[in-house]
């Protein structure tokens, strides 16, 4: 026990004097959003200042991913000891629903190019009005052509129809049954064989009043599967 604290105290002296070497002090590194269904965009601030003896140059900022853009106090990039800024990351939407996370990392001058100083965190949590369970349905090539079910259920509130399904392969059968309406519904997926592989996308419409939630997205696969995928679609 006493070893592991020890560790346990090293790893956090190790961390502390990376922080303080790294020159730029950010109170907080993970910040968690929740949107509304409505939302197109979030805007988060990270914000920091320089607790060293020495200028700090940030070199390059970069987010792990194209739906996020990121700025830096107006672009200001160099900081003298005591001098604060902002990281402030607007991150895009579109029809992404439930939780997603995406980092941004901030070099500071001389680190090298796969290690940033600094990584960012933005957890954004997002309200999901149409559940599809699950996403996928899969076929192993040769297998049974048995129906496998999508089920649907809408968030609580007000109602929500599925107005159409349709399916981007003519090898693929679908048929939806409403369990209740405006909440429940089973869409049965049917491939007519399996002797090819497939991909069809499966487009379930809907009522939604809200236009990014109107339409979602499911998909019907028949290919050559792993073991574990085989072991999971027997």
């Amino acid at each position: 026990m006493n070893l592991l604290r020890q560790l346990a105290a090293f790893a956090f002296l190790s961390f502390t004097v990376f922080s303080q070497a790294a020159g730029l002090e950010f109170p907080e590194r993970l910040k968690e959003i929740h949107a509304t269904a409505q939302d197109s965009t979030v805007t988060v601030d990270f914000n920091f200042t320089n607790k060293g003896d020495r200028p700090v140059t940030i070199a390059k900022c970069d987010p792990s991913c194209s739906c996020m853009k990121v700025q830096i106090s107006g672009g200001k990039l160099k900081y003298a000891p005591g001098e604060s800024g902002v990281v402030r990351a607007t991150m895009e939407l579109g029809n992404l629903t439930g939780t997603q996370e995406k980092t941004i990392g901030l070099w500071l001058e001389k680190d090298p190019a796969n290690r940033p100083s600094v990584k960012l965190d933005v957890r954004v949590r997002i309200p999901v009005l149409v559940s599809l369970e699950p996403k996928s349905v899969v076929w192993s090539i040769g297998a049974e052509p048995e129906t496998k079910t999508i089920r649907i259920v809408m968030a609580e509130g007000n109602p929500i129809r599925v107005t159409r399904v349709s399916g981007t392969s003519d090898a693929v059968r679908y048929e939806l049954k409403t369990v209740e309406e405006g909440r429940k519904y089973e869409l049965f997926v049917t491939p007519l064989e399996t002797k090819t592989p497939v991909m069809s996308a499966i487009r379930i419409e809907t009522d939604c009043k809200i236009a990014k939630h109107r339409v979602q997205q499911a998909f019907a696969q028949i290919r050559k599967l792993t073991p574990a995928e085989a072991a999971a679609n027997p």
